[in-house]
């Protein structure tokens, strides 16, 4: 007896059903679960800058959420871009992944002919990580104790004081560089494989001045080995109530700051994008780990679509900022 052919109809769907069924879960089956090996975390600096170092609170915390180990790879060179290079071209799954910064983030196309990679195309962003405020520092040998005091000392010797940097492009090149606009000062630029290397070079007088991050200068500052002369956010800084900002210190309007955030290849799976944001987001909430952010600012993440965002946004302002004001590769 033939079946009416509702309930035909009806039968083939539950057929065609289950074998579909069958086939994503035999396709699941063939797909290694997500991390399925070690995870390659490539710093965009040298070892001892800020991005080193956060970079390492992260890493052995995240290998034990996941479950397989994080390993730090320090990349310095062209302000990033050698790191930036590395994981844009890397596979995009997932196993390999960069803690970068404004320059091979947002702003080294500005400054480099012939780029390799577009960071707004070839990299997704994951989740922000540390945002703080850079902090102009200068060599106990400059007798300048205050901003206003440095800026004259510059206006009476134009081109001569030496300021470095992590490299053409990173946030202390642009911060002085917004400085040098706004203020009428011309200094000379010196930049470094790195902000390690900036700060070394800091302490043994070959430059006089520098933005840095607080992880880089907090202890010399202390010691007085450094001298803390004003920071660039629009508000003081939690870790150096007592320096003024840059605003009040004589250059109304300033502000700049710095940021690291994670990022992995273009065309990675928005799941593996998510599970890396939730669980990298997870960590850097702890409270100790917030503790920790505080040596380099304040703790900061976001989901990636809101970091995406972020980083168009630095794109656009900071590209302003170098067309208007002239600053180019020295």
């Amino acid at each position: 007896m033939e079946l009416p052919d509702a309930h035909q109809r009806m039968l083939m769907r539950i057929a065609t059903a289950t074998v579909l069924t069958m086939m994503a879960v035999s396709a699941s089956a063939q797909q290694p679960a997500y991390p399925s090996k070690p995870i390659r975390l490539i710093a965009s600096q040298s070892p001892g800058g800020g991005i080193d170092t956060v970079a390492r609170i992260v890493a052995t915390r995240l290998g034990d959420a996941i479950g397989q180990n994080v390993m730090v790879d320090n990349r310095a060179g062209a302000n990033g871009s050698v790191a930036g290079e590395l994981t844009a071209k890397s596979p995009p799954d997932g196993h390999t992944m960069m803690l970068g910064a404004v320059g091979n983030l947002a702003v080294n196309g500005f400054f480099t002919k012939n780029m390799t990679y577009d960071p707004l195309k070839d990299l997704a962003p994951v989740t922000p990580a540390v945002t703080s405020g850079n902090i102009l520092v200068v060599h106990p040998s400059v007798p300048a104790k205050s901003l206003k005091e440095l800026l004259a000392l510059a206006r009476s010797r134009p081109g001569e004081l030496a300021y470095g940097s992590s490299g053409v492009g990173g946030s202390g090149h642009l911060a002085t560089g917004l400085l040098q606009s706004m203020a009428k000062i011309q200094l000379l630029h010196v930049p470094y494989k790195g902000n390690g290397p900036a700060i070394v070079n800091l302490m043994s007088g070959e430059v006089q001045m520098a933005f840095a991050s607080p992880a880089s200068v907090s202890a010399n500052i202390h010691a007085g080995r450094l001298r803390a002369l004003a920071v660039g956010t629009g508000a003081r800084s939690k870790q150096f109530p007592q320096v003024p900002t840059i605003a009040e210190a004589g250059v109304p309007g300033y502000e700049s700051k710095s940021w690291y955030g994670f990022v992995v290849a273009a065309k990675t799976p928005p799941a593996i994008i998510a599970r890396l944001n939730k669980e990298i987001v997870q960590v850097i909430n702890r409270p100790e780990v917030v503790e920790l952010m505080l040596t380099q600012g304040e703790a900061w993440t976001s989901s990636p679509e809101a970091f995406a965002a972020f980083i168009k946004i630095e794109h656009d302002k900071w590209g302003r900022v170098i067309r208007e004001q002239g600053i180019t590769a020295n």
